[in-house]
């Protein structure tokens, strides 16, 4: 209320200021009030549809890239199998019992979600995309390592980053790999001095 008086001085001589209180001023009160909860036991209760990915990433991909990874998809097994089960209009869920056991198993305990036609594998804290084409991985394994954003870090470093965008069957063996490989980091990581004694 001060804030208000402070910037309508200069017109104090053709106005005055009234306070009302929030019986006499409903709409004003009513404004100011937290909104009810949307459960059944409030009489406004809207049901909603239950969404599984709970996050929302903003990222400056373009679109090519997701239609890479569809088409990735047609090619894939596995991945083909889930999105026919994962659709709505799909009914056989027989179809599961095609799956590897690792696609199936991420299946079977619900981990495993199709949002704009890309799946997404969930866990405890992380809602990523599910890969499986090598050439989708090798490019994100690049960007989590050898990216200048990303610093050629320690494996330990390079297997959050990863975790924190994509999912694969064997990801952490294959970030392993990729660590071993990396001439850079061998190269500059050796020890030096004398070698220990037995």
């Amino acid at each position: 209320m001060l804030r208000w008086q402070i910037a309508i001085q200069e017109y104090r001589g053709n106005m005055t200021i009234v306070h009302k209180s929030g019986n006499i001023h409903k709409i004003a009160d009513g404004l100011r009030r937290w909104a009810l909860e949307n459960t059944p036991e409030n009489t406004a209760w809207v049901p909603q549809e239950e969404h599984f990915i709970e996050g929302i990433c903003v990222t400056n991909i373009c679109t090519e890239f997701f239609n890479q990874v569809k088409e990735s998809y047609k090619i894939e097994k596995n991945c083909h199998i889930l999105c026919q089960i994962l659709m709505k209009d799909c009914k056989d869920q027989s179809l599961s019992s095609k799956l590897d056991e690792t696609w199936k198993k991420a299946y079977d305990e619900g981990r495993v979600h199709l949002l704009y036609e890309i799946l997404y594998h969930i866990t405890k804290h992380t809602c990523v995309m599910s890969l499986k084409d090598r050439t989708i991985i090798n490019p994100i394994l690049h960007e989590c390592h050898d990216s200048v954003a990303a610093g050629h870090l320690s494996e330990d470093r390079t297997l959050e980053r990863v975790k924190t965008c994509s999912w694969w069957p064997n990801w952490k063996r294959d970030v392993a790999e990729y660590f071993q490989t990396c001439y850079r980091c061998q190269n500059e990581n050796n020890a030096t001095g004398k070698k220990f004694g037995m």
